[in-house]
């Protein structure tokens, strides 16, 4: 397992100059956003307009923070996201618009690509203990507005936007959470024949 910290993570600007990024992870490590596997991260979002698009990229998007985004997705409806929405799938080469539902926000991106990898997004607001088994190739347990202590071989302490990253041989994860806490659990796997 691994513990990254949220004041490690590296900012950059969006990929169309419209914004900033904070990555959390990328794979592979070096890679930028032309050529990832897949990417983890987070954006302050101060104005509607495009988002950028990526080839041949699948996308899921999360608001963490203000009061929502409305979503804009050639072919399909619009979608309002908010805080307590669940995460929205969605291709990353789709042309997409946005609109802030009122005033600026943070969201969240995982992004896969598509020949190469998938991914899953869980939202969970816990109270209580929690298993996490991380059967996926990697999984990203992001605390987003809490603190949770990770029990285990190498117990560690979360604060808000700090994450643990396993993989499956680092076994099943305890999660204590420190009051009400909400976590996104983020599960990314290989495409069968991609190593």
């Amino acid at each position: 397992m691994h513990i990254l910290r949220a004041a490690e993570y590296r900012s950059m600007p969006w990929k169309n100059g419209g914004g900033v990024t904070t990555e959390i992870v990328v794979s592979p490590p070096t890679a930028g956003l032309d050529d990832f596997d897949w990417r983890i991260s987070m954006a302050r979002v101060e104005n509607g307009g495009p988002f950028s698009q990526f080839a041949g990229i699948d996308r899921t998007l999360a608001v963490l923070e203000g009061e929502g985004i409305s979503l804009h997705i050639a072919g399909r409806p619009s979608v309002a996201m908010t805080r307590a929405a669940a995460p929205l799938f969605f291709p990353a080469d789709a042309p997409t618009t946005a609109a802030l539902i009122s005033g600026p926000i943070t969201d969240l991106n995982v992004m896969t690509r598509r020949s190469r990898t998938t991914h899953a997004v869980e939202r969970l607001v816990i109270s209580a203990s929690l298993e996490i088994h991380p059967e996926a190739d990697t999984t990203l347990i992001l605390s987003l507005d809490g603190e949770i202590q990770v029990a285990g071989a190498m117990p560690a302490r979360l604060g808000p936007l700090d994450a643990l990253l396993a993989e499956p041989n680092d076994g099943k994860i305890l999660i204590e959470p420190v009051g009400v806490t909400t976590l996104f659990v983020i599960r990314i796997d290989r495409v069968v024949g991609n190593n």
